[in-house]
């Protein structure tokens, strides 16, 4: 099957986050400075979420280019990928609402964790499909960004029990790890062209 249809859907999914996120900050009744102070630990929720899609958007993106084609399982994959993204305008927004609470903050680490666990069985589904000589297995090596993600995510969930400071920082933290591109792909993919050329 063509990987067309599987960016087309993911793209619109992410798309249709986004926009429910921002949908759920309501406006100040006033117009100064003291109408904002309310809305600056929903608004910082806002911005991490927005940013943690925008890293998911940009990998599967640099993910995709290493699919020649899908199967049921890869289709599958996905669809639990987009399950736990799913659910990051309900955290945020309880998070949100609920600075520093430990119940929201956990479930948020929860929701982080249970993404990045489906975005590792997205990539296990393609290695299955497309080998070990694959772009994608050429291009993962030792993952360590993908290996140290999770493990964060746990001890922040855990954090929450002792200082939910931990926990945004951690948080934070893997979003900011993440932030920077991540190059392998691209530079596999520059590397094939010059040899083609």
């Amino acid at each position: 099957m063509n990987k067309g249809r599987l960016e087309a859907f993911s793209d619109g999914v992410l798309a249709i986050i986004l926009t429910i996120m921002v949908l759920e900050i309501k406006v100040p009744q006033g117009s100064d400075f003291e109408a904002i102070k309310p809305l600056f630990p929903v608004l910082s929720s806002y911005v991490l979420s927005f940013i943690y899609i925008g890293i998911y958007w940009n990998n599967h993106h640099h993910l995709m280019h290493t699919v020649k084609y899908v199967s049921g399982n890869i289709l599958w994959a996905n669809l639990h990928l987009l399950f736990w993204l799913s659910l990051v305008p309900l955290v945020t927004n309880w998070m949100g609402k609920n600075p520093f609470a430990p119940l929201p903050m956990a479930l948020y680490g929860f929701m982080l964790l249970m993404a990045s666990i489906a975005f590792w069985i997205l990539q296990q589904q393609i290695l299955k499909k497309h080998g070990k000589n694959s772009l994608l297995a050429q291009a993962l090596g030792n993952n360590f960004k993908g290996k140290l993600s999770p493990i964060l995510y746990l001890i922040a969930i855990i954090s929450t029990c002792y200082s939910e400071w931990i926990s945004i920082t951690l948080y934070t933290l893997v979003a900011f790890i993440w932030l920077i591109p991540d190059k392998r792909i691209e530079i596999i993919f520059d590397e094939k062209l010059k040899e083609v050329d």
